[in-house]
């Protein structure tokens, strides 16, 4: 959708605050620190995580995934099927490193032990992309598609009508 270098940064900060939102909240829940974190530490962690996300997608996962996807499709003009090869390689280059992330503030903040490193990591990968397949695919996905496209449209018909 995004067909310029700046729709690319604004269509990349809906994206990423969306699933930086849901993510930090679902990882909350499911560590049990709802109540138990105070909410600056919260705030940190979101802004944090959004810019450690907007980064890694501007600059390593999304160029990856979109040679990725324009290397495995034939058929470019088909859309449905490039949103959702799109999405999964998205989720599993941003899962990938942001279970790393996860990882570090887990181990920073004392929250695991005893568990060797590869085994906690393949934990929090594997609850990590369980969520954020299905939250992208159905949830933030669309909505910021949907979203921007009004944008999108509201701006080419006011760039229409002052013509």
């Amino acid at each position: 959708m995004p067909a310029t270098k700046k729709e690319h940064i604004y269509f990349g900060l809906m994206m990423c605050t969306g699933m930086v939102i849901f993510m930090t909240i679902y990882n909350l829940i499911t560590n049990g620190l709802i109540g138990k974190i105070s909410f600056m530490a919260i705030l940190m962690q979101l802004i944090l995580g959004f810019v450690i996300a907007f980064l890694l997608e501007s600059f390593v996962v999304g160029p990856v995934a979109k040679k990725i996807v324009f290397s495995l499709l034939r058929n470019k003009s088909s859309k449905i099927p490039m949103v959702v090869l799109m999405a999964l390689c998205m989720v599993i280059g941003m899962v990938t490193f942001m279970s790393m992330y996860g990882l570090a503030s887990a181990y920073h903040a004392n929250s695991i032990a005893g568990d060797s490193l590869f085994s906690n990591y393949f934990s929090i990968f594997l609850k990590n992309f369980i969520f954020a397949l299905p939250l992208q695919l159905l949830i933030i996905g669309p909505t910021v598609r949907l979203i921007f496209g009004k944008i999108k449209a509201n701006q080419v018909n006011k760039s229409i009508s002052t013509v």
